[in-house]
């Protein structure tokens, strides 16, 4: 049975923020302007971001209370119809509590919705894709009708100031090496908050576009590879991590178990060529060519790895020319699970499709080596 995503939203908290101002949201560590921030936000080429706090810090949306609202965006011009949803699929790598799971807080937030299944993948940025999967093999499956997928994040809430541990600042290694700043304070001055929303159904849309969805897949090296980026764990000196539950209150303060962390040797030497290994393969497998591709819409974290993707695809799919690619990373920052749904929404209410283009959708994720991909051709 095909699969539509027939609309598609997104919601920003508050307004974007310049790179001029981002310390006005996130505080200062020390009282002190961040060394490392020019050089971090010259490598990642991000301009503006959005985050769910006020100047000064305070919180002004929940993760789930965003989710909602992007939710409800896909249901502006009919607001009854989100009483049609069957499934709510909610992927997330910074729910806003463990328990209860991120999938039923963002159902808490929806009164006018019926009671439905409700389902949380969780992981870093494949998270989104996961619970766009699990929507669509469910109605491909004819379990349901129609569904609602979404990818989501709240960075913001560990990145401010009073709860960020101080790091040296090691200029030298940020200029001579960009991986370095993959460090705790590289990831300050990345991350971003916000959410958006797929709807899917067993139909498409009777006036306007759709997109159909010919296949999504996936695949994890964690077989073979350490934990790569992580929070709530530390990392021990044979390479295995050691969770929160295993420390001391007082270790899981003075170690920063909480923040987020990213092993540089691991990610440079990883990233890109694990990600090119599945390329080669879906490539082959589906009988495709880069030429067979209208659209290419990787998730990049950094505008560093641009061109080490570029590469990635020259040498495994044959090359996708950049005048194909759609990313508005500069604009909105990494949002981590929703960063593809947000390149998806943008680029299906520019006005630029047209039916019959194939987009090719990459989301690489370093926590332990995972990759998701898929392909939509508009209908």
């Amino acid at each position: 049975m095909p699969v539509y995503i027939t609309n598609t939203s997104t919601f920003l908290p508050n307004e974007p923020v310049p790179n001029d101002d981002m310390e006005l949201y996130l505080g200062y560590i020390n009282d002190k302007p961040s060394k490392s921030k020019s050089i971090v936000l010259r490598n990642n080429g991000i301009k503006t971001r959005y985050y769910a706090l006020t100047k000064g810090g305070k919180p002004t949306h929940t993760n789930a209370e965003m989710t909602a609202l992007a939710v409800k965006g896909l249901f502006k011009d009919d607001p009854n119809k989100i009483k049609d949803i069957e499934l709510l699929s909610c992927g997330t790598s910074s729910p806003d509590q463990m328990m209860p799971s991120h999938g039923v807080m963002t159902h808490g937030w929806l009164p006018e919705a019926e009671a439905i299944e409700v389902v949380s993948p969780s992981g870093v940025c494949c998270a989104g894709m996961h619970s766009l999967k699990y929507a669509y093999l469910a109605i491909k499956a004819g379990e349901v009708k129609s569904a609602v997928a979404t990818g989501s994040e709240r960075f913001s809430g560990l990145l401010v100031s009073d709860v960020f541990e101080e790091e040296a600042q090691k200029l030298k290694e940020l200029t001579d090496n960009p991986f370095i700043a993959f460090q705790k304070d590289f990831l300050r001055w990345m991350l971003s908050d916000g959410a958006s929303a797929f709807l899917l159904s067993d139909e498409p849309n009777k006036e306007g576009l759709s997109l159909r969805i010919d296949w999504i897949e996936g695949v994890s090296y964690a077989n073979e590879m350490e934990t790569c980026m992580y929070m709530g764990g530390d990392k021990e000196p044979d390479g295995t991590l050691k969770g929160f539950m295993d420390y001391t209150p007082d270790e899981i303060m003075t170690k920063s178990i909480f923040s987020v962390k990213q092993d540089i040797n691991l990610l440079s030497d990883n990233i890109v060529p694990l990600g090119g290994k599945k390329i080669k393969e879906i490539f082959e497998k589906k009988g495709l060519t880069a030429s067979d591709i209208d659209h290419f819409l990787p998730h990049i974290s950094s505008n560093f790895f641009k061109s080490k993707i570029y590469d990635l695809v020259e040498i495994y799919g044959g090359g996708i020319p950049y005048e194909k690619w759609f990313i508005n990373l500069y604009t909105v920052g990494n949002v981590g699970a929703a960063s593809v749904y947000l390149m998806i929404d943008e680029l299906f209410h520019s006005g630029r499709l047209k039916k019959g283009e194939k987009i090719l959708l990459l989301v690489p994720e370093s926590a332990r080596f995972s990759y998701m991909y898929a392909l939509l051709t508009v209908c």
